[in-house]
């Protein structure tokens, strides 16, 4: 018999957390038509000996909402084995919305997520009212991997009460509209509700966003429109008891952001509490897979406020590079860092070196400051030095957030716990974690052993896809989509980031590429090799299903 695709003498990880199995895999269709022995030709063959063979990654944190509509290859996520991806997290989403609306849910998006105001109004078609009708948008872009939404509480809060959203309690029968709006919503094919209890996410104007004080009860009554549709509650700053609140009315999937801090015994800590949390419900946390927060370098955001540091923003790289070689402007430069306050604790940031690869697990005690000490300089010295030494491509890392790889590693073996929270597609020009599959495969599993490749698939795969409510994906068995990854587990590594201009306007984002992926396959097609996008745009829009 002959088939579509088979794919070779392969490691296959079935993505159960089964160990590796020698063996074949055949495709027919878009879907997984045999595992183990294939015996009939394929019309493409994939020779995958030596290389492990896994369903595609579920990323269940993007913000990828916007960039869909000029990058519908959904960079940088698609070049690290992301074959879905979660869209409307931290309740900042762009449907519903009313006509008069689209300025003003663009202008939050922008304070928010750090994606460009401009971007989003002239990127997106900004033809449709409800969520449903920004699903049927998106996938007239014909997306390169597989996308699933939820609403959001913002949106949805604007929708129902107007200017009242931002500051005022709703009243009882706003609450059953809003839970109307979240109900009509999953019925056209969000796959569930996210909200955002985060005090720091501002509006334009300085305002907290919608929802961050709204009444338990206003959550309860949504949960009640979500729980019977078998669909998803997500939550953003929410503390226990608002998680507990939300798990006991919808009696289904609760998905939350977590973390752990650097002290001794902080990673046992915040298992231990996620262990207490899950006898409420069904609630699965997720986090960052290291130490994270905001990135800078010459290249892209500068660490020192004065009157030279500010001539040298208005810059290019090149411009840059000149400047501080010159030694009038580069006393300058070092004046101005001498004698500003610090904006945050250069003890917490690291250089992350200039190997093809970047480095995010140097020790603590290898800090900015610790460096700059024993080169007997000042840190900003230090900065001015590697970025001459690297042409401006010095990049330094601030962790703000997951300070101990030590402490994260005790949390990551709670079985409450997804690793990703890459947040592609927002904070582009801050952060760049949407690499966070391929560290998983890098550090978790091959150098820390904190995962077998079995467990760590696992999380990344049928794991997740069960928080979704995708039952056709997530796994290498007969009868599933084909959304598949083959890698070489030795030698899968993230690229060092660089800053782009290809937003539209010419904005900035960090993008990321990868090494040692040699395939990767969406709905049975193959959307990469060695890597690099074929041109297939083979990913499907999935919407929630009941």
């Amino acid at each position: 018999m002959a088939h579509d695709i088979v794919i070779r003498g392969g490691e296959l990880v079935d993505g159960t957390g089964a160990d590796p199995v020698s063996g074949d895999l055949a495709i027919d269709d878009g879907l997984i038509t045999a595992v183990g022995k294939v015996d009939g030709k394929g019309k493409q063959e994939i020779d995958a000996r030596g290389l492990a063979v896994t369903p595609g990654f579920v990323d269940l944190h993007t913000h990828l909402d916007a960039q869909i509509g000029w990058d519908p290859s959904l960079t940088p996520v698609s070049w690290h084995g992301v074959t879905t991806a979660l869209l409307g997290n931290c309740g900042v989403t762009f449907a519903p919305c009313k006509p008069e609306d689209v300025e003003l849910l663009a202008g939050m998006m922008e304070t928010v997520e750090d994606i460009p105001k401009n971007a989003i109004l002239t990127g997106l078609p900004w033809d449709w009212e409800d969520y449903g009708g920004y699903l049927d948008a998106i996938e007239r872009l014909d997306p390169a991997i597989n996308v699933a939404g939820m609403v959001g509480h913002c949106a949805v809060r604007f929708y129902v009460m107007g200017e009242r959203a931002v500051e005022e309690q709703a009243s009882d029968d706003e609450r059953k509209q809003m839970a109307d709006v979240v109900a009509h919503s999953i019925d056209r094919g969000a796959v569930g509700f996210s909200t955002n209890r985060y005090p720091p996410h501002k509006l334009p104007d300085g305002r907290s966003i919608p929802g961050t004080f709204a009444e338990v009860g206003e959550l309860v009554e949504i949960a009640k429109a979500v729980g019977p549709r078998n669909a998803l509650m997500q939550a953003v700053g929410a503390d226990f008891e608002v998680l507990r609140a939300m798990a006991e009315t919808t009696r289904g999937r609760i998905l939350f952001s977590y973390g752990t801090g650097p002290q001794e015994g902080m990673g046992a800590k915040s298992a231990a509490g996620l262990e207490h949390l899950s006898q409420y419900g069904d609630l699965t946390a997720i986090t960052q897979v290291r130490g994270s927060g905001f990135m800078f370098g010459l290249q892209s955001n500068l660490p020192v406020q004065g009157e030279t540091w500010d001539k040298l923003r208005k810059q290019n790289l090149e411009e840059r590079l000149a400047a501080i070689r010159d030694p009038e402007m580069r006393e300058k430069l070092v004046d101005e860092g001498l004698a500003m306050k610090r904006r945050f604790p250069m003890t917490n940031v690291f250089y992350l070196g200039d190997g093809e690869s970047p480095d995010y697990t140097t020790p603590p005690d290898q800090n900015l400051e610790a460096v700059a000490e024993a080169n007997n300089e000042h840190w900003v010295e230090t900065f001015l030095r590697l970025s001459d030494e690297t042409d401006g491509r010095a990049l330094f890392n601030l962790r703000m957030f997951n300070q101990s790889l030590k402490e994260l590693g005790d949390l990551f073996k709670s079985e409450h716990i997804f690793p990703s929270l890459g947040d592609a597609g927002a904070h582009v020009s801050q952060i760049m974690d949407a690499g966070w599959s391929t560290f998983i495969l890098s550090y978790w599993i091959r150098e820390a052993g904190i995962y077998s490749l079995g467990e760590g698939i696992r999380r990344m795969t049928s794991g997740p896809a069960r928080v979704l409510g995708l039952n056709d994906r997530g796994a290498l068995k007969p009868g599933l989509r084909a959304d598949v990854n083959v890698f070489d587990p030795d030698k899968v590594a993230e690229r060092q980031p660089v800053l782009v201009h290809d937003f539209p306007g010419g904005a900035p984002r960090y993008i990321q590429k990868s090494l040692g992926y040699k395939t990767t396959l969406v709905n049975g097609e193959v959307t990469l090799v060695d890597g690099e996008h074929t041109g297939a745009r083979a990913g499907k829009v999935l919407r929630h299903a009941g």
